[in-house]
């Protein structure tokens, strides 16, 4: 008996756990075919510029753009050969769709038409807005171009889309082709026992003995910052630091796939009038030009490498003074960095991990946004792609407005990092209201069995970021899908409501909410927390410059880079000279796992996490003068923000909370660079 294919029931949530990879093509396919005849009537001289006749559209693409969604979240989150391979079949067919749609000149002057028509006055501002961004996008996308450039752009955006998967592909293999396993203690003295568990529990999965350590980062990171074998630490740091790299043979190379992407940007760029790709990225943004975002990272880096020279100082003297280290190599600073902050505030990462049990953690985050935005959020159950993967319900007033799935533990075929994505958008949809709903993915150490989850405080403010993305996202008062939620918010502004939200896992009464020691179920003790708030800028000013490193060398790379002659880690040593105050080993290989540029959507755009980390540091003083669970306060963020999706400029929305435009200096302050 033929069963019933789950991508192709959208009407409610998708039947995750039923899903195969043989659904993925003919489910998509079907929906391709669907919005293409969608299209085709758009495109149509009988059909109306008017703006309810472009409706079906829009429905059939998000149709589409749900379905295809659901493919590219497995495929990173429960990646297999059968499921790669369909979706490595299908990329180059929805690109070319899409495209086309971006490209199409009968659509096209359908929107300029409207703009230009008398029923665009009766349209809502909202709307008015679409339009006009429509008439932009089209013009980004090459539509004013002759037919021979068309073609050109579109083979350029399939090639592109087809090297960022083998990208992201290349360093998912890379990461998961390393292993150290040890049977000896010796090679893991110093880490902590938790941590041990972990490391034992992956050795008995992969049908080993003794102790297995990965590249996955709940699994790297503890050993750089415990391992008390120096010559461990080395051989971890160099398998991570050449990820994807030459050196393993050139089985998962992303070197050449650098060069190619930068050189199909710069040359779409070209062909749409554009002086470099940093100019086209940043025609969508906040910012006006690259020299505007060059002179904002170099201020910043001015401003931090005081503070940055000074934290490596403290760790070269301790290192030499304390751990016997001479000469501080790259895989000694993490553990040099722990060593120093147990000894100058009484307190390690592992001793306070005990408290932020998994469970307290979410408790306590969902009870801080309930009283900021009037919601509440409860445990639900629905269909999922793993056992692991949590399912809750969003609501206002006793009715449901959204729901996400959390899948928050690293496991073999799941992508590193941490990332929200829309699963569905609040919209109409065919004359009914669709609520949003959220996909939060994280990376986390799964507990052994019979242990609590726990995490470092790292992790606690990681997960309180991405819930900030999934507010944005899920809390939108928006109708039209186009500006509902994230879509269409400026690139350098999206990061906004995610940092804001990291600065409440540091507040003295939302930390007692988020901990419970995973033995006594105590909250952390006042001693403690101050230890950690006294060590929150610990080392600040390097983890300033590492991010103005990073962010430079995106936007000078797109920006006068000439990919075909110039030396992408020449350029990296270059601006390293230039902010940074370690460098590391030559053999590093850093632009190899660049994923955010590469295959991430931030190329020509990694400068907005620090440039939405002045708006977001500036909007969280306001709770620290009105008070931080101020519900008054939480009520005009949601009203002025989070609700506004793309429906204003993010400018717009910032003033309206804050009644003035942002300031670097709070940012500043609240990384402890400048005095408070």
């Amino acid at each position: 008996m033929q069963t019933v294919n789950p991508l192709l029931q959208l009407d409610d949530l998708i039947d995750y756990a039923a899903i195969r990879p043989e659904h993925a093509e003919p489910a998509v396919r079907h929906w391709m075919a669907q919005a293409e005849k969608a299209l085709e009537a758009a495109e149509s001289p009988q059909t109306p510029a008017e703006w309810s006749a472009l409706e079906p559209l829009g429905e059939a693409f998000g149709d589409l753009g749900r379905a295809w969604g659901a493919v590219g979240h497995l495929q990173s989150v429960a990646d297999s050969p059968q499921l790669r391979d369909a979706f490595n079949r299908l990329l180059p067919d929805v690109t070319a769709l899409y495209l086309r749609a971006s490209q199409s000149q009968p659509l096209y002057q359908k929107y300029k038409a409207i703009e230009a028509g008398a029923g665009f006055a009766a349209l809502s501002p909202v709307q008015q807005r679409i339009v006009k961004r429509e008439i932009r996008d089209f013009v980004l996308s090459g539509a004013e171009l002759p037919e021979e450039k068309r073609a050109a752009v579109t083979r350029i955006q399939q090639e592109l889309s087809a090297l960022s998967q083998k990208f992201s592909e290349n360093l998912l293999d890379a990461t998961n082709a390393f292993e150290f396993v040890t049977e000896d203690p010796k090679d893991l003295a110093g880490i902590p026992e938790e941590t041990l568990s972990l490391y034992r529990e992956s050795a008995r999965a992969a049908g080993r003995g003794g102790w297995r350590v990965t590249l996955q980062f709940p699994s790297y990171l503890p050993a750089m910052q415990y391992c008390e074998n120096r010559a461990v630490r080395e051989k971890l740091y160099r398998a991570f630091a050449t990820r994807a790299a030459e050196f393993d043979g050139g089985r998962f190379d992303n070197t050449p796939l650098i060069r190619r992407i930068l050189e199909l940007r710069a040359e779409e760029a070209s062909l749409l009038g554009f002086p470099t790709y940093a100019h086209l990225s940043l025609a969508t943004k906040m910012a006006h030009d690259p020299e505007e975002v060059i002179r904002f990272l170099l201020d910043l880096a001015q401003q931090s490498r005081p503070a940055a020279l000074r934290d490596a100082a403290e760790i070269d003297a301790f290192a030499r003074e304390k751990l016997g280290i001479e000469r501080v190599e790259a895989w000694d600073r993490a553990f040099a960095a722990e060593k120093l902050r147990e000894a100058r505030y009484s307190y390690s990462d592992a001793e306070a991990r005990r408290y932020f049990t998994e469970n307290a953690v979410f408790r306590g985050l969902f009870k801080t946004v309930e009283t900021l935005f009037g919601i509440e959020i409860r445990p639900a159950a629905a269909s999922v792609w793993h056992p692991d993967v949590k399912y809750f319900q969003v609501f206002r007033q006793g009715t449901p407005i959204a729901a996400f799935y959390a899948d928050l533990y690293a496991r073999a075929g799941k992508r590193s990092g941490a990332w929200m994505d829309g699963e569905r958008t609040r919209a109409y949809r065919r004359g009914k209201l669709q609520t949003p709903v959220a996909y939060l993915v994280t990376n986390f150490a799964k507990p052994a069995p019979g242990r609590p989850a726990t995490l470092t405080h790292d992790e606690v403010t990681t997960l309180f970021h991405e819930f900030g993305h999934t507010l944005h996202h899920l809390l939108t008062a928006q109708t039209e899908a186009e500006v509902s939620g994230i879509n269409g918010v400026e690139w350098d502004a999206v990061e906004c409501p995610s940092q804001f939200l990291e600065n409440f896992a540091w507040d003295r009464t939302v930390m007692k909410s988020i901990t419970a020691h995973a033995e006594t179920g105590e909250a952390i003790p006042d001693a403690l927390f101050s230890k950690m708030l006294a060590a929150k800028n610990f080392q600040s000013g390097a983890a300033s410059v590492r991010q103005v490193e990073f962010a430079l060398f995106d936007m000078r790379l797109h920006a006068g880079f000439d990919a075909q002659s110039d030396d992408p880690m020449a350029l990296l040593d270059a601006v390293r000279r230039e902010v940074a105050v370690v460098l590391p080993p030559a053999w590093n290989r850093f632009p190899q796992s660049f994923s955010h540029i590469f295959a991430g959507g931030y190329a020509a755009g990694y400068y907005s996490y620090k440039w939405a980390e002045v708006l977001s540091a500036d909007a969280f003083e306001a709770f620290e003068e009105e008070g931080i669970l101020n519900p008054e306060t939480g009520r005009r963020f949601l009203k002025e923000i989070l609700e506004r999706g793309s429906s204003r400029d993010a400018m717009e929305n910032f003033v309206a909370f804050r009644g003035r435009k942002p300031s670097i200096e709070a940012l500043l302050r609240q990384t402890g660079i400048l005095a408070k």
